[in-house]
């Protein structure tokens, strides 16, 4: 039985100390990286096409992952009757931020993709913090040379935009940039809602192109079983997570909120789901703009669903 961290003699309170990730040890040698998880924020806000502030979304959902640090020797949750992320054999660090050129976005794509690369490279889990839904795109770049991927997206916005007046790496983008990769082998996008981003050519593309498209309606009505199976199973996922797939009276700080979305447990049942499906091999969740929300309620919601989802791709791995 593992002890509480309290008793190093140590409280350590959420409001004490410095704002890494779960308050995990700062590595900040990407060379000498020795985790299960490695963490990576990516303030990168330069490819929304409306309201800006994304960039300071890792800082915030870092600040609210702290909520989660109590040292309690892990997270019990008595509904499952699991410890996830217990004490003694989770290593999660924190590698900071990827640099970033001001107005440069391939220079900037170029060092997030740098980070993940080191990250794998190091066999660990990529872990990353948006940024706009652009920073999707290093990310899935930086698969280039893995084994073959399905990209899961969770997200109000199809984000399959091939160009707009030259521009090819924005946030309405990042899915028509992964399904153009010979090792994505198909993506399931699911919450997708309400006036796009994409139009109906959009949508017609992703199709042809190897996407399942489903609305919050149609995930409700399928159920989360159901909505698992038309995922294939036994694969390899990337997870790509927007936080305005939430609904916004739960998730009002991002840039383009749009009603009708998820609920908290809808999400995290279908990622339990997925993690136990397949194996979580990547994840980046985006688009928190904390500005928008004054009680924090989106980054605390941000750094929840993480920290859940880590510590169920940690134990479905070992079991």
């Amino acid at each position: 039985m593992s002890s509480h961290g309290y008793e190093s003699g140590r409280l350590n309170l959420p409001f004490v100390g410095i704002c890494t990730f779960g308050k995990s040890p700062y590595q900040p040698d990407w060379d000498a990286i020795d985790a299960d998880v490695a963490v990576l924020g990516a303030p990168f806000d330069f490819g929304t096409q409306w309201r800006s502030g994304a960039r300071m979304g890792p800082r915030a959902i870092r600040e609210a992952s702290t909520l989660f640090s109590f040292g309690h020797a892990g997270a019990y949750d008595f509904e499952d009757d699991i410890t996830y992320l217990p004490a003694e054999t989770t290593r999660i660090v924190d590698l900071g931020d990827a640099d970033i050129v001001h107005t440069d976005t391939i220079e900037s794509h170029k060092r997030i993709e740098y980070g993940v690369r080191k990250i794998l490279a190091a066999g660990a889990l990529p872990v990353v913090l948006g940024g706009d839904h652009s920073v999707n795109i290093p990310c899935i770049n930086a698969f280039d040379g893995q084994d073959p991927i399905h990209v899961v997206q969770i997200d109000a916005h199809l984000d399959f935009v091939d160009e707009r007046h030259g521009v090819r790496y924005g946030h309405g983008n990042p899915m028509r940039r992964a399904a153009e990769k010979p090792y994505v082998t198909g993506l399931t996008q699911i919450g997708i809602r309400n006036v796009s981003s994409t139009s109906r050519d959009g949508y017609e593309d992703a199709r042809r192109m190897g996407s399942d498209i489903l609305s919050v309606r149609h995930a409700r009505k399928l159920g989360t079983e159901a909505l698992l199976a038309r995922i294939p199973a036994g694969k390899r996922y990337y997870l790509t997570l927007d936080i305005d797939a939430f609904d916004p009276s739960i998730a009002p700080g991002t840039g383009t909120p749009s009603h009708g979305g998820f609920l908290y447990y809808e999400v995290l049942e279908l990622l339990d789901g997925l993690a136990k499906q397949g194996d979580i091999v990547g994840i980046d969740l985006v688009e928190v703009a904390p500005d928008y929300d004054p009680t924090g309620s989106t980054s605390i919601l941000a750094a929840q669903v993480l920290m859940n989802t880590i510590g169920r791709v940690l134990h479905h791995r070992k079991t």
